[in-house]
């Protein structure tokens, strides 16, 4: 099995109901080909560089995936007919950095006030 981060980008104006069945209609695609999901993370509305079909704001979404070349075949294969995916992106890694939550609000102000202090 191979490890892959995998990142979608879905539509500003998408609900947070919406943006959680995307989370697992993805899910159960990697899960129904034998893939297995390690962590979701949710890193919400951020600005985009330049605009997608009329959009300056998108919702990420980025999986974690342990799985087979296939199972990242079929996922991309239905990401490209969502509607209301934006854009979306697969990178294969040698291992997965599980402690840091790159877009977390707190962790990175919290030590930036620690230092200060």
């Amino acid at each position: 099995m191979s490890l892959y981060e995998h990142t979608i980008v879905a539509r500003q104006d998408t609900t947070d109901s919406q943006l959680h069945q995307l989370r697992e209609k993805y899910s159960k695609i990697v899960e129904k080909f034998d893939g297995k999901i390690v962590k979701t993370e949710n890193w919400g509305l951020l600005n985009l560089s330049y605009l997608i079909k009329k959009n300056k704001k998108g919702n990420y979404i980025h999986f974690k995936i342990d799985a087979e070349p296939k199972v990242i075949f079929e996922l991309e294969k239905n990401e490209k007919i969502d509607k209301n995916l934006l854009r979306y992106l697969t990178v294969k890694v040698k291992k997965f950095d599980l402690n840091k939550n790159y877009f977390s609000k707190n962790d990175g102000d919290t030590k930036k006030l620690n230092e200060e202090k």
